[in-house]
C-alpha cells in the first residue's frame, strides 16, 4: 500500500512538494494504524474472554478431580498430565465423560456447605424464646430458681 501511495505522490509528475507527499503518506499510514489497532483491540478482547473462560473450565475440572472420591490418585494424575499436555481436547473429553457426575459432586458440595452454615448459625444464635422458657421452667421445677426469677426470665425471653 505504501508503494502505491509513493507512486501516486510523484513530485515530478504532479508538481507537488516532497513535504506534502510525506504528510499525505503519514496521514494515510496513521489511518491504517487506527483501523489495525481497533481490530487488534477487538481480537485482544475476544482472545482474553476465551482464555478466561478456558481457565474457569480448567479450574472447575481440577476442583472436580480432587472432589471425586471414587477415582484413584493415578487416574487423577493422568487427567492432570493430559490437561497440561493437550489442554483443550482433554478438557472437552473430561466434560463429556464426567459432566453428569461433575454436576452431582458440585450440588453435593454446595448442600454440605449450606448444612454446615445453617448448623453454625443455629449454634451462634442460641435458643429460641420457647426453648428459653422451657429451660427456665425446668430450672423452676428443679428448685434452682424462684417463681420471681422464672417470671423475669420468661419476660426477657419474650422480648
Amino acid at each position: 500500500m505504501m508503494i502505491l501511495l509513493a507512486d501516486e505522490c510523484d513530485t515530478k509528475a504532479q508538481g507537488l512538494s516532497p513535504i506534502f507527499c510525506h504528510q499525505k503518506l503519514v496521514s494515510l499510514e496513521m489511518e491504517h494504524r487506527i483501523v489495525d489497532s481497533f481490530w487488534d483491540f477487538l481480537w485482544l478482547i475476544i482472545v482474553s474472554f476465551a482464555f478466561i473462560a478456558y481457565l474457569m473450565v480448567l479450574f472447575s475440572i481440577i476442583g472436580d478431580l480432587f472432589r471425586d472420591h471414587k477415582s484413584s490418585g493415578w487416574v487423577k494424575a493422568i487427567w492432570v498430565f493430559f490437561l497440561i499436555l493437550a489442554p483443550f481436547i482433554t478438557a472437552l473429553i473430561y466434560l463429556i465423560a464426567k459432566g453428569g457426575d461433575m454436576t452431582k459432586r458440585q450440588v453435593s458440595a454446595m448442600q454440605h456447605a449450606r448444612d454446615e452454615q445453617e448448623q453454625y448459625i443455629k449454634q451462634v444464635a442460641g435458643r429460641t424464646s420457647a426453648e428459653e422458657i422451657a429451660h427456665a421452667k425446668a430450672l423452676l421445677d428443679s428448685g434452682t430458681i424462684t417463681e420471681d426469677e422464672f417470671t423475669q426470665l420468661k419476660a426477657k425471653a419474650l422480648q
